[in-house]
This record gives structure tokens, C-alpha cells and sequence, in this order.
């Protein structure tokens, strides 16, 4: 079955350009003009991913952000006409996975999408990665810290997958960026600092993710590894 995208923007041709582009691509492709419609359709349609305009009516792309998060992790690339830094560092913390600015390629639209959706589906290999109290299992994705369960966007789940894969060790902005994403798109490295300011937040009091200033950031556990049929 295809995966199902849900592209939100009031502007007809860049709409239908990218509808034409994804559904080119083998998705099925819904969409809505403005935000109170885009929420709607969210809601209605449970799609697999939600390319959402920054500046709509009715609703802007950040309430409906905000909004979609507080009841779904469903991943959402956005887009904006805005290059000011604080209006992508704005949407990225209240939880959408990646930014596009306006004009784009849909080319680039469409590959960033196939990579959301593959971090998604994760490894055929089931693989449960484990240090002090917390677990991320990559088949079921499942991050528990104790015994809670903690929803991370798809973004945040490769974050905390690449760093705890190898505690102790220390990753830049560039290499989180790049195994969240495959590349680092726009080599927009302070990206990560919102991404991780939303996982401190998410997984508690205790300081798991550490800065190193200057560097980048490590997780502080021990690790303890196990591949689980």
C-alpha cells in the first residue's frame, strides 16, 4: 500500500506541482489550502507524513504543529518562505522533523520525504539498544526511559539512536545532522540544538545528553547492546 503524504499550503501551483511530483513517486497524496482544513485532514486521513506551510489562514502552519504533535508523532517536514534562523529554530522546536525554504526543488521535497519515511520504517534487523535505564528499540519504535514510555518524532529518534549507539563518544552538529537526515541538508548545523532541547525535555530531570562546548553533544550512560530476534 502506498504511503500516504498530506501537503498543506495555500498556494495552488506550488501545491499541485508537488502533488504531481509525490504522487509521481508512487504516493498517495491528499491535500488541504489552509490550516483549520490541514488539521482536519490530519486527523481524518492519518497520513504518513505532512509537508505543512508556515504562513496559511484560518491557522498558521504552528498552531497546527503544535497541535498535531500534542496527539500525534506523525512526521512533518515544513515549509517556509521565512529565512530569518529564529522562524526555523521556532518550528523545529515545537516538533516538526526537518524545513524546507521557499522557492524549493520538488526534486528535493520528494528525496526528503523517501528519507523521513525510510527512518520510519527502521532495519529488517531488530535491534535493542540499551544504556543505563534507557532502551530504544529500533522494530517497534519504542524509547523508554525506566519503565516510561517516551514519543519521539522520527528527527529525535535517530538523534538518540546515533548517540546512544556509542555513549561516551562525542558527535557534532553536522554528524547527528547527517544521520538524521542522510545528509546535512543546508548544512544547517544549530538545527540539532533545538532537536536536542526538545529530547531533554522529553526524557526527564536526569542529564543523559551532555554538551560539550564547542564540539557537539554525547550521552553519558554505559551502553549494553542485545539483538533480539
Amino acid at each position: 500500500m502506498p504511503k500516504k503524504i498530506l501537503l498543506v499550503d495555500d498556494e495552488p501551483e506550488i501545491l499541485g506541482i508537488c502533488r504531481d511530483y509525490l504522487k509521481a513517486s508512487g504516493y498517495d497524496v491528499v491535500t488541504a489550502k489552509d490550516g483549520a482544513q490541514g488539521l482536519s485532514c490530519a486527523r481524518r486521513e492519518k497520513p504518513d507524513l505532512i509537508v505543512l506551510d508556515l504562513m496559511l489562514p484560518e491557522m498558521d502552519g504552528l498552531d497546527v504543529c503544535r497541535t498535531i504533535r500534542r496527539e500525534s508523532s506523525v512526521p512533518i517536514i515544513m515549509l517556509t518562505a521565512r529565512v530569518e534562523e529564529t522562524d526555523k529554530l521556532v518550528g523545529l522546536e515545537i516538533g516538526a522533523d526537518d524545513y524546507m525554504t521557499k522557492p524549493f526543488s520538488p526534486r528535493e521535497l520528494v528525496a526528503r520525504v523517501r528519507v523521513v519515511l525510510r527512518r520510519v520504517r527502521g532495519d529488517s534487523t531488530v535491534e535493542v539498544i540499551r544504556a543505563g535505564n534507557v532502551s530504544l528499540d529500533r522494530a517497534h519504535y519504542r524509547v523508554q526511559v525506566g519503565k516510561r514510555s517516551v514519543s519521539l518524532t522520527p528527527t529525535e529518534f535517530e538523534i538518540m539512536a546515533t548517540l546512544m549507539s556509542q555513549p561516551g563518544r562525542i558527535f557534532s552538529r553536522t554528524q547527528l545532522l547527517t544521520a538524521a537526515h542522510g545528509v546535512a541538508f543546508e548544512s544547517y548545523e544549530r538545527a540539532i540544538d533545538s532537536h536536542i532541547r526538545n529530547l531533554r525535555h522529553k526524557l526527564g530531570p536526569d542529564e543523559l545528553i551532555v554538551t560539550v562546548h564547542g564540539v557537539g553533544y554525547k550521552f553519558h550512560a554505559e551502553p549494553s547492546r542485545s539483538i533480539e530476534d
